[in-house]
């Protein structure tokens, strides 16, 4: 019996030095292995759970393995004191699906980009190239409806390029012939095999064809809602009886969303919508309340970009219809046009890349205005709208980087994230930093995350979501590009984390790692 008395104790401390044991190697300490990345001491904030306090995130492999309360140890470790730790920005409106395209925005804060208001054809042909490329951003398309009726109407094999489409951007033959039921059905089966091949739902370039007939549109949001996928709608361009508004053009949206059952989003509400925001902002939110499935998106600047021979620069009346605009609110690589030049551009150069100021919010309060109504709309997107870089006529694709200085773009290729941040969160404080996070981030995600499985995991700072992640500073985030100078990246973000790597490590661009993956629907048994 004496030997069982004084076994006990002994049993016991031993028992007692195994959980302790066990307690220390289920500490975070003891897991320092176990986490490739660690960011400590940053303000995390993640807009699905409302989460915003000072956390620590440890990253395994190319996803969020926890977020804690207390420090974390890891094969790297970062401390994020003083930072925001946020969710990688989700662009839905990046036209510059390319490498140095994708580098300049990751400097941005941008872990995915997408081509979803124009789409592309062949969807197959897009991800291929890129994958064999490879991106520094994670990357998608969907299927387009203005490649597919190019292809229909003129006769052609579609390239799954935003050059490709602006070569026939001056060709009035697709955007005015109405569709017969035969070339309407060669229309939506070419949409169709882009969805078949992963597309992420229906670019509609509408603006860009405004004679197109109103069946041809429904008809495509009705294959749209058909097939559960959104379709991403630049809206028939501005109206002829009430100048610098497109409420028609809303109207038709709706109307169509309604009476389609269709996801409907609308791309770039600022650019569009004008001096008309308010009743345009009215409709669509009723709309909403009402059930009517749409979404939109905006971009920070007063000023658009696109081809030259766009249809909505053309037509009787073109400039009443965008309230009067003078030749010189449109530049060529930062020189004002004239008549005479902008005539002669059109006549012979449409595809020529303009910026067209439309809004002057830096001087006109007013335009300050509509611009904000675009911008805080609720739940609205940040996307920036942004395109490839070219110096003079040339494009710049393939492994380029530093973008050299004299190359042009619209600086919200550069500076979107960093000028909506600074603008609206920092200087003026219209909107609170979990909020600004969740209009570049969670409501990009959540927009697409019924048709596009892959959504539901990015844009979320939580156990389990891809390792998408920005690390900013509060105080000094900004955007650098001017329309003079877009070249220019923006500063205050010290680390984009695509899938778990480390693209932007203080601040600086590793151009030694291309870590982007697609972001794609489903793709059909043999169209790959």
């Amino acid at each position: 019996m004496e030997k069982m008395k004084t076994g006990r104790p002994a049993m016991t401390g031993i028992i007692t030095k195994l959980a302790l044991a066990g307690a220390l190697a289920l500490s975070p300490a003891a897991f320092a292995q176990d986490y490739d990345l660690v960011l400590n001491n940053g303000r995390v904030i993640d807009p699905e759970t409302g989460l915003d306090a000072i956390r620590h995130v440890g990253i395994r492999g190319d996803e969020i393995a926890i977020i804690s309360e207390t420090p974390l140890e890891g094969t790297r470790t970062i401390d994020a004191a003083g930072r925001i730790v946020a969710p990688g920005f989700i662009d839905l409106h990046g036209h510059g699906q390319d490498t140095p395209a994708g580098r300049m925005q990751a400097l941005d804060g941008v872990t995915t980009t997408l081509e979803l208001e124009s789409g592309v054809l062949p969807v197959s042909d897009f991800y291929a190239r890129a994958a064999e490329q490879g991106r520094p951003i994670n990357y998608g398309a969907a299927s387009s409806w203005a490649h597919a009726r190019i292809a229909a109407v003129m006769d052609v094999e579609p390239h799954a390029d935003t050059y490709w489409f602006f070569r026939y951007i001056g060709d009035p033959r697709w955007q005015t012939e109405l569709a017969d039921n035969e070339r309407l059905s060669a229309i939506l089966r070419h949409i169709n095999t882009g969805l078949e091949e992963g597309g992420l739902g229906i670019g509609i370039l509408l603006g860009y064809a405004p004679g197109i007939s109103r069946g041809e549109y429904h008809a495509v949001n009705a294959l749209a809602a058909a097939r559960d996928v959104p379709t991403f709608t630049h809206a028939r361009f501005l109206s002829a009886i009430e100048p610098q508004s497109s409420f028609e053009g809303f109207q038709e949206m709706v109307a169509v969303a309604a009476g389609t059952g269709a996801h409907m989003h609308i791309s770039h509400l600022n650019s569009i919508s004008l001096s008309d925001i308010d009743r345009i902002a009215d409709m669509i939110e009723t709309a909403q309340a009402n059930g009517v499935n749409i979404t939109v998106e905006a971009y920070p600047y007063g000023a658009g970009a696109t081809g030259i021979g766009a249809a909505m620069f053309r037509g009787e009346g073109w400039r009443d219809r965008m309230g009067g605009i003078e030749y010189s609110d449109f530049t060529v690589q930062g020189v004002p046009l004239d008549e005479e030049r902008f005539n002669d551009l059109q006549e012979n150069a449409p595809g020529t890349g303009i910026v067209v100021h439309f809004l002057n919010p830096d001087e006109r309060p007013e335009h300050q205005a509509y611009l904000d109504r675009s911008i805080l709309f609720p739940g609205g997107a940040i996307a920036s709208d942004g395109g490839p870089w070219s110096v003079g006529s040339e494009r710049l694709d393939g492994d380029i980087w530093p973008i050299p200085e004299d190359a042009h773009a619209h600086p919200r290729s550069a500076g979107t994230y960093g000028r909506f941040l600074r603008i609206y969160a920092r200087e003026r404080g219209v909107i609170d930093w979990p909020e600004a996070v969740a209009k570049a981030s969670f409501y990009p995600a959540r927009i697409l995350s019924d048709a596009v499985p892959q959504m539901r995991r990015k844009g979320r700072l939580q156990p389990g979501m891809d390792a998408d992640i920005v690390v900013f500073d509060p105080e000094t985030v900004a955007d650098r590009a001017t329309f003079e100078r877009p070249a220019q990246a923006s500063v205050g973000f010290e680390y984009v984390i695509v899938n778990g790597t480390v693209l932007v490590d203080g601040g600086e661009l590793d151009t030694s790692v291309l870590p982007g993956r697609p972001v794609r629907g489903t793709v059909a048994s043999g169209a790959e």
